[in-house]
């Protein structure tokens, strides 16, 4: 099976060197063979391409069985009139793949529960899956800036057809008949015109095609609101590309730290693309400091979406699992004088915990 890698900038190389190790000693455990191959994307890609997602990276990408990811980005690429920017290889290679859903589970550790900013009766149990729609809305619709006398004047807008629509929430539903059968809707449908088109394919969908799914709609503001008051109420959430992005965000701290959350970008087919949800941390770059484990555990979502390996991919999840219920922890997860651990050392304790 092969699997491209993305490394990308920051801590993505570091983070990335610490999934391949994981992927390699789950190979020899099961008995299977993953080919590696490397490629630009991001920042460093600019520098070396002037692209950040050159032709290569495109067609190694589509010629894979999975893909991962660490980080782009970083101040040197901050320039708001540069020509290009390291983040639009991410939003290229989403659309060049038609990986139109990401999905971003945010669940809680028993044992990481006071590494929460929230109290722990409040986060104690949540389980969500997120399921956002990736390559439409207002990252995609069309944008402008142009000069009305001494002003300028910028515009953006959220776009949306009925199929964009239909086929991530049928993904979101679908995962919810998985698990509590359970799916809220997140939209802004009292403002934005989007939104109503939104509410009313998704209900339409629902109706006919999931009668057995217990549905409702929250606006995106009070979605904000809930997810630090009573995140255990909800199961799987869809929404659009913006809302979805800013809400995972927002979702990563119930864990405690970003350091712990993957994701997961599919389509109809192809290979998936699998990345941690933080970004390119350059403060803490090259410092060997950097949290592995949300890149580890996209390994592990890697290898139950796009290659199909379950037991596999619940093996790296309890090797996880076993590491941290055993106090080890990285200096985002360390509290009250803990001592905390590297990167690479973080790595080669869930390589030792595989068996």
């Amino acid at each position: 099976m092969k699997i491209v890698l993305l490394p990308g900038d920051g801590i993505g190389p570091e983070v990335i060197a610490e999934a391949r190790k994981v992927l390699v000693r789950t190979g020899e455990k099961f008995g299977h063979h993953f080919e590696f191959e490397s490629c630009p994307i991001g920042g460093n890609a600019i520098d070396d391409f002037g692209d950040p997602l050159p032709p290569q990276t495109i067609t190694a990408c589509k010629s894979a069985d999975a893909i991962l990811l660490g980080a782009v980005g970083g101040p040197k690429w901050d320039d708001p009139n540069a020509k290009t920017r390291p983040e639009a290889g991410l939003l290229k290679i989403r659309k060049e793949l038609e990986l139109f859903a990401n999905l971003r589970p945010i669940s809680t550790y028993e044992f990481l529960l006071d590494s929460s900013p929230l109290r722990r009766d409040i986060v104690a149990g949540t389980d969500i899956l997120f399921v956002r729609e990736l390559t439409g809305g207002i990252y995609f619709g069309e944008s402008g800036l142009r000069q009305e006398g001494d002003q300028e004047v910028a515009w953006s807008t959220m776009t949306y057809s009925t199929s964009e629509i239909e086929r991530v929430v049928r993904i979101a539903a679908e995962a919810a008949r998985g698990r509590r059968k359970k799916l809220t809707m997140v939209d802004k449908a009292n403002v934005l015109e989007a939104s109503r088109l939104w509410r009313r394919v998704t209900a339409r969908v629902m109706k006919e095609e999931f009668p057995d799914i217990e549905y409702d709609v929250v606006l995106v503001d009070a979605m904000a609101m809930h997810l630090i008051s009573r995140p255990t109420a909800f199961d799987v959430v869809v929404t659009e590309n913006l809302f979805g992005d800013i809400l995972t965000d927002e979702g990563s701290m119930l864990p405690g730290s970003m350091g712990m959350l993957p994701s997961a970008s599919i389509g109809s087919d192809g290979p998936g693309l699998f990345e941690p949800i933080h970004g390119s941390a350059p403060d803490i770059a090259g410092k060997g400091i950097a949290n592995p484990l949300a890149t580890i555990l996209a390994a592990a979502m890697m290898l139950r979406y796009s290659l199909k390996l379950e037991t596999e991919a619940a093996a790296i999840e309890a090797a996880v699992d076993k590491v941290l219920e055993a106090g080890h922890r990285t200096g985002d997860l360390a509290r009250g004088g803990e001592k905390s651990i590297g990167t690479t050392e973080m790595g080669d304790l869930v390589v030792a915990a595989l068996g």
